[in-house]
Formats: C-alpha cells, structure tokens, sequence
C-alpha cells in the first residue's frame, strides 16, 4: 500500500490572501507544512495539489524547487482535483492536508495512519468530532472510497470540500473519530491560518519554540507554551467567531 498526503492549496483567499506563501520567520507557511510533513514516519509521498489558475504558478514553482511533485486541477472542484493528483502518483491511502495548517503534528498524522491500518474502517479523522485544536488536522481514508464519491455526487459543496460526504453519510462509511488525550484537548483554540491574527499567532509560536525543536514541535509543546504565555491566546481569540473557513 502506498500511503501519501496531498496539500491542497491555491493563492486565492478572500480573509488572508496568499495566505499559504505567508513568510513564518523565513519560511513559507507552505513550506512549514511540508517540512512537518517530512517529518512523519509512515508517509511514502507527497503531492501539491493546485488549480490551474496563473495566480498558482507561484505555487508550482515552489513545488520544484522542493523536489514534491504537484497536479494543477479544478479550482472549484476540489475533490476531482486530489483525486487525479494521488492518481498520478498511484496512491492507495490518502492523507488529506489543507493548505492553511502551518502547525499540523507528523505524530498525530502517523498516529491517523496507523489507525487507519490497525482497523476495518474506511476514515480516520480529527477533524468532524474535534478535541484537537483547529489545525492539528488528519484525514486518512482511501482513493478507492474517494473515487466512488467522485463518481457518486455531483453536490457542489461535496465537490469543494473533499471529505465532507464521509461525515454526511456515516450510516455508509466506518468513521473512527481520533481523540485528543485529556491534554491535548483544546477544540477552541485556532492553530490553523485563516486570518491575519492567526499569521501573528503562528509566527509568535515557532519564533519561541523553532529555536529549540527547528520545525519537530507538535501539539505538546505549543500548549505548554501557551500554559506558560497565556497572553499568546488573546492574539486570535475571537477569528473563532467569524464566518467558519472554506
């Protein structure tokens, strides 16, 4: 079996715009996601999967001067787009990665695979029952099981967000909802990039802790930070508040 993440990505955003080539303290915030990514044992590839708007070239000549390969699809149509992205690599587990989670955790990715692997199931997911902070994502699930909702639907917004017809139809699909242990839960605190006060937010995170652990921190030691900085919350405490992302 061939286990690979896709980072589902494009330059438009109407909150953030370009928001996934955000500089975070030298980095792009693309970047921070793939080096997380890099960095979790069970994966054995990894796509960028973009549209094939001109505002995305940006986006493809990152991909190559990281040597990951990428797949240019519909804006809209997300979910026909991973889908012939892990096609053309020929992935059998799909890792789904949103473009927005500059601090995603490569223990709770492997953590998702191995669970994936270990169970009869078709979805392992953070992300519908959260207990993890927004951010800490993982979706695993089969290209197979994608596939046959692609052939299945034609719902727009089943198209634009890829995973949503497995939580729609739970009777249809094994669902394991992976639980944050007691300190790690957090559901209310915002981890991912959605607006500039998160920008601020994730650039105040790895400005304290890269120093010591370069892009290896995950969900622990943030909160730990937090426990010890509670000032660091009030910077993007109300965006949860806002119009949810897309």
């Amino acid at each position: 079996m061939k286990i690979c993440a896709s980072i589902e990505a494009r330059m438009q955003s109407s909150r953030l715009p370009k928001k996934v080539l955000a500089d975070i303290n030298g980095v792009p915030a693309i970047g921070r996601i793939l080096r997380r990514l890099r960095l979790c044992t069970r994966l054995d590839g990894l796509v960028l999967a973009t549209t094939t708007r001109v505002d995305d070239d940006a986006l493809v000549s990152w991909a190559k001067t990281q040597g990951i390969l990428h797949h240019r699809g519909s804006e809209e149509d997300v979910l026909r787009r991973v889908v012939e992205a892990h096609l053309s690599i020929g992935t059998d587990i799909i890792v789904e990665v949103c473009g927005d989670t500059p601090l995603i955790d490569p223990n709770i990715i492997d953590l998702a695979i191995d669970t994936f692997i270990a169970n009869p199931c078709d979805v392992v997911s953070t992300t519908w029952k959260p207990s993890y902070p927004q951010g800490i994502d993982a979706q695993v699930f089969s290209l197979n099981a994608l596939r046959e909702i692609d052939r299945r639907t034609c719902d727009p917004a089943i198209r634009e967000h890829v995973s949503l017809f497995f939580y729609e139809h739970p009777d249809d699909y094994r669902i394991i909802h992976l639980e944050a242990p007691q300190s790690s839960h957090a559901p209310d605190l915002r981890f991912q990039l959605d607006y500039p006060e998160d920008l601020v937010f994730v650039r105040e995170v790895y400005s304290r802790l890269e120093p010591y652990y370069g892009d290896a921190f995950g969900t622990a030691e943030i909160l730990n930070l937090l426990r010890t900085e509670p000032n660091l919350l009030e910077i993007n405490r109300y965006c949860s508040e806002r119009k949810p992302r897309a």
